[in-house]
Parts: C-alpha cells; structure tokens; sequence
C-alpha cells in the first residue's frame, strides 16, 4: 500500500490515526476537514481511505457519496472512524460502500484488524 489518507476536522484524531498508521508502515497523511480532503482527492487517488463522519461543512457520508460517483475513485476502501456509536450511522455508512466502522479513540489493534481485512 502507497498512500493513506485520513480526513478529519480533528487535527489530534488525524495526527494520532497518522502516527499509528505509520508505525504500522503504512505510508499515511492528514487532511485536516472535508474541505482538504475533497481537494485532495480531486487530485490524488490513494489506496486508502479513513473517514471522519460529523464534521463542518460537508459530511463524511457526503465525501463517501463523492467516491462513488467518481469513476477514478471507483472501489476505493473507505474505513469509517467515528464517536457515533449508533447502530443506523453504521448501516448507513456500510450501505453507502464504506469497508467498515470504527470506534474513537481507535486503538492499535482496532486499526490493525481493520487493514488486515484489506485484500
């Protein structure tokens, strides 16, 4: 794997996720809003993808939107990572073609589990 992106308003959330991502050795960065990431992924096409939901602006469910319509993005494996723990933000999430959810504070292991699934 090249190229994580993680978009989150949450400059912390984003820097830790970076950080572990990294120790992991995945190659990762931030962008810090819906605004950053939309920008980025107007231009760059990573391999993946973790996504904040509630954020100002547009939301996280509006950017899974904008994948799917892009052709270039097209199959892009998108992880949710949210506070909202309810079981409709997860279906909703899942229907709209993320790969999975999880939980903040994401821990080491909960993000290890999620990349192992990854093909």
């Amino acid at each position: 794997m090249k190229n994580v992106l993680v978009i989150d308003d949450s400059r912390a959330t984003a820097d830790t996720l970076v950080r572990i991502l990294k120790a992991l050795g995945y190659p990762a960065r931030a962008a810090y809003g819906s605004s950053a990431g939309i920008s980025i992924l107007r231009e760059e096409t990573p391999d993946l993808v973790f996504l904040d939901i509630n954020m100002p602006g547009v939301s996280g469910f509006e950017i899974l939107k904008f994948i799917s319509r892009e052709p270039r993005l097209a199959g892009l494996p998108v992880f949710i990572v949210s506070s909202e723990d309810q079981p409709e933000t997860r279906e909703q999430a899942l229907r709209q073609g993320a790969r999975g959810f999880l939980l903040k504070p994401v821990t080491v292991e909960a993000l290890d589990e999620a990349l192992q699934k990854l093909p």
